[in-house]
């Protein structure tokens, strides 16, 4: 049986801007923590996949949503979350991402 340490990840990643006017900031998960949370929670199509995400001391509740692109999972980094970390598109940073349990 598996526990629930496994469904808790830890990796680092660059923050990047999607071209689009008004453009999100985004983290592309790791190839390897996207299979995990495919294992975790299987889904269809565009499903999100709700989350607790921690970057340095700033912690909030999101999910991570498909990215047919990349073949991973996308975490959004809104602007309140940005500001607070004090990261910006090119930084990498460390997330601590957990399965949200509800």
């Amino acid at each position: 049986m598996l526990g629930r340490a496994m469904e808790r990840f830890s990796f680092s990643a660059p923050v990047w801007r999607h071209a689009a006017q008004g453009g999100w900031h985004f983290v592309t998960l790791p190839g390897d923590v996207a299979e995990a949370i495919r294992f975790f929670r299987p889904t269809r199509g565009f499903m999100p996949v709700a989350v607790k995400a921690r970057i340095g001391a700033i912690a909030w509740k999101t999910s991570v949503f498909p990215d047919s692109k990349s073949g991973s999972f996308l975490l959004a980094l809104k602007a309140e979350v940005r500001k607070a970390a004090k990261v910006g598109p090119g930084d990498t940073v460390t997330v601590q991402l957990s399965l949200d349990e509800g």
